[in-house]
C-alpha cells in the first residue's frame, strides 16, 4: 500500500528567495528533476499551466542539482 508522505510544498518562487538564487535559473535545472526526486506541479484557476513546487526531499534533491551545476561550470 502507497501512503502519500507529501505534508506541504513550497513554490519556485519561495524555495528561489529561500536558497538566495535566481528563480528562472532553478526553473531551468528543476526541468532535470522527477516526481520521485520531489517535483511537484501545482494547478490552480490563476495557474492552468502550473507552477514548479517541491517537497522538503525535492528542496534537498535541487540542492543537490545546483551543486553538481556550478562543479560543472568550474
Amino acid at each position: 500500500m502507497h501512503i502519500n508522505k507529501i505534508h506541504s510544498v513550497r513554490t519556485i518562487a519561495l524555495v528561489a528567495r529561500d536558497l538566495g538564487e535566481d528563480e528562472d535559473w532553478l526553473g531551468q535545472i528543476a526541468i532535470e528533476m522527477e516526481p520521485e526526486d520531489g517535483l511537484i506541479w501545482v494547478y490552480g484557476p490563476d495557474h492552468e499551466d502550473g507552477v514548479m513546487a517541491f517537497s522538503e526531499f525535492g528542496i534537498e534533491s535541487l540542492q543537490n542539482l545546483i551543486a553538481i551545476h556550478r562543479d560543472g561550470n568550474k
